[in-house]
């Protein structure tokens, strides 16, 4: 089969002038800049939902019941009553949810809001394991002394300085304080 003989550089411009090309295709816009009225609209007639909680358990329950209880949503109430709090809650500890009700829908009232929430509804079942809170603070590693700190700066003396050779020396710092411990 021959090939055909491409078209010379005359021949190209008038046959680009004869067809028409289709315009360049733009990007869709970002979700977000149009899904951002609608979600604002959903939280203010139907609240946070429980994300606005989950952040905050601990503070509103307290470390011991945090890791055994997790809000799981807001049903909201009928005739604009005030909802119930959907609570899923590990084993025998819902006896000490329903005694402390009223305290956790009242500090609840402090961050929803008042009536938002004016009942528990409680749910046994396995809850998700939460990171325990931070409570000791790791300490900082003495710095090098001043003959390592010379030896490590004269063996990376060869390249260029930039992005690598800080690296490099966070690297080379890193293994000698381990060395000496």
């Amino acid at each position: 089969m021959a090939r055909r003989p491409l078209p010379s550089p005359e021949e190209a411009l008038e046959i680009l002038r004869r067809r028409r090309t289709k315009p360049q295709r733009r990007p869709p816009p970002p979700a977000g800049k149009s899904l951002a009225p609608l979600i604002k609209e959903l939280e203010t007639r139907f609240g946070h939902g429980p994300a606005a909680l989950q952040s905050r358990w601990r503070e509103i329950v307290g470390e011991t019941l945090a890791r055994r209880t997790e809000p799981v949503r807001v049903i909201k109430g009928r005739n604009g009553d005030g909802g119930a709090l959907e609570l899923r809650v590990d084993g025998p500890i819902a006896t000490l949810i329903q005694a402390q009700a009223g305290q956790i829908t009242a500090r609840l009232d402090l961050l929803l809001g008042k009536g938002v929430v004016t009942r528990l509804r409680i749910i046994q079942g396995p809850v998700k394991a939460q990171a325990a809170a931070p409570t000791t603070r790791t300490r900082r590693k003495p710095p090098l002394d001043a003959a390592a700190e010379k030896a490590l700066d004269a063996s990376l003396a060869a390249q260029p300085d930039g992005r690598l050779k800080d690296a490099l020396l966070r690297l080379g710092r890193e293994v000698l304080r381990d060395d000496r411990a």
